[in-house]
């Protein structure tokens, strides 16, 4: 996944048509898995099919699918610059890139959370029915859309931003955009930008 997990870090899934949810399991390498390793579970945890263990961080998942029926793919990793943001506790909210403004929007950061527990969903709870990409603290990310693909590419896209404004922060900072500039992208985001 480009980078963005190291060894059996990270996880997906998908909404099946059915309502169950379709997922990578827990302790293999992303890069490894095949069909048969995925596991089909219940939105109530309980697994359908597949051989191997579900990922202990399918409960963030389930939440992420009971709060929001539009969302039919989940993905959760550590790509190292959105995760030094995470860590760092420093959500990427800055108004720099028009394509936050037209696009993705701002990129939270919800509060620490014991990863496998409950807790996960309560820190999303302020953020998962606005936002499609929040930072985890000190944990890493997690992306959501209407397919896998849409959830993978906005994971790219946080890991870009965060990249861009770390590599900006070494040639003396990011530059904001003018309240003049973020409101014509704002009305063009109505516009010939609209989903």
């Amino acid at each position: 996944m480009k980078g963005f997990v190291a060894a059996t870090d990270g996880n997906i899934s998908v909404r099946l048509p059915n309502g169950n949810i379709l997922a990578t399991p827990t302790s293999l390498n992303k890069g490894f898995v095949q069909k048969e390793d995925l596991v089909e579970l219940s939105l109530d945890g309980k697994q359908i099919s597949g051989k191997r263990k579900p990922s202990t961080e399918m409960k963030m998942h389930f939440f992420i699918y009971q709060q929001r029926k539009d969302v039919n793919a989940v993905v959760h990793c550590h790509p190292v610059y959105a995760t030094g943001f995470a860590a760092a506790r420093i959500p990427l909210k800055e108004k720099i890139f028009p394509e936050m403004i037209v696009g993705l929007g701002n990129i939270p950061l919800a509060g620490y959370a014991t990863p496998s527990t409950d807790e996960v969903g309560e820190s999303l709870l302020p953020f998962v029915m606005s936002h499609d990409a929040i930072l985890l603290s000190n944990h890493g990310v997690v992306t959501f859309g209407n397919d896998v693909w849409d959830a993978y590419f906005k994971m790219e896209k946080v890991e870009q931003i965060a990249h861009t404004l770390f590599v900006a922060e070494s040639l003396g900072g990011a530059k904001q955009l003018s309240s003049h500039q973020i409101s014509h992208l704002e009305e063009l985001a109505q516009t010939i930008y609209k989903k």
